[in-house]
């Protein structure tokens, strides 16, 4: 920036008449770029990737995350992968940064256009483990609407008027000290809607920085503290191959830090 021609700082106080130029940073680009990053592989053919994606890694570029994703590992490891949008090519569903677990990306055009197609049929076998704060019920199932919350537009709600089905089949696993282990399988696929539904209940996740509220339980507080992040992870993912129609499940168990958490609270 400059100020009738002289270079200017944050501190440069402008007067009425004088001319400012500004000259913005031009615009990161937009495709992403191979990176040589980490990735847990648990299958491959020429139409597909399966991988378990770790807690902290964001799955595509975006504002604030331009690199160190899911898909600038892929493309280092597999190449060109399809897809219209030069940032997500092969992404067909998306895990949130701090939840860890497995995830499909697509390698062909044909397998990326059958998974999307399923994803948005709900012909996919999705559940999660996570670790629920209080004390949720045996078996439970919520069917709700879900949609942005109506004065957070960061978080999502499923109390809203208006927005789409949402249905999460939540079991208890385990009863721990002032939480519990559970399951979440879901029938749809809503942005954030395991962490929506639990926290709405009740029964937000440990660590939760967006729906949780930290609980005055030491032994929570020092648990979610170890953890650092929301304790979700992305279990079990089962499809038909989109073009040889095989079935295909995939379990994963969840990484240490989830699995310290448990243990710090058993």
């Amino acid at each position: 920036m400059s100020v009738d021609g002289q270079a200017a700082s944050a501190k440069t106080k402008v007067r009425a008449g004088q001319r400012v130029r500004v000259e913005p940073m031009p615009p990161p680009p937009s495709d992403a770029i191979p990176q040589d990053l980490p990735l847990d592989v648990l299958y491959e053919d020429a139409h597909l990737l399966v991988v378990d994606k770790a807690a902290g890694m964001v799955v595509h570029p975006a504002p604030g995350h331009p690199d160190g994703t899911l898909v600038n590992a892929v493309l280092h490891h597999f190449g060109a992968l399809p897809g219209d949008d030069p940032a997500r090519p092969g992404i067909v569903h998306r895990l949130d940064r701090q939840t860890s677990g497995v995830m499909v990306v697509a390698r062909t055009p044909e397998a990326r256009d059958e998974l999307v197609r399923r994803f948005a049929a709900h012909d996919i076998e999705r559940a999660y483990v996570a670790i629920a704060q209080g004390d949720p019920p045996a078996r439970v199932t919520f069917d709700t609407l879900h949609g942005r919350h109506p004065t957070d537009r960061k978080r999502f709600s499923s109390t809203v008027k208006r927005g789409k089905r949402a249905v999460t089949h939540v079991e208890r696993l385990e009863t721990l000290h002032a939480s519990a282990l559970v399951r979440c399988t879901l029938e749809t696929g809503r942005t954030h809607q395991i962490r929506v539904h639990l926290a709405d209940a009740g029964f937000a996740l440990l660590g939760d920085p967006i729906y949780g509220r930290p609980r005055k339980d030491p032994r929570l507080r020092a648990a979610a503290r170890a953890l650092g992040r929301q304790a979700l992870h992305a279990a079990v993912l089962g499809f038909a191959h989109p073009v040889t129609g095989e079935p295909l499940r995939f379990e994963r168990e969840p990484p240490e830090d989830f699995r310290a958490a448990v243990e710090a609270l058993s």
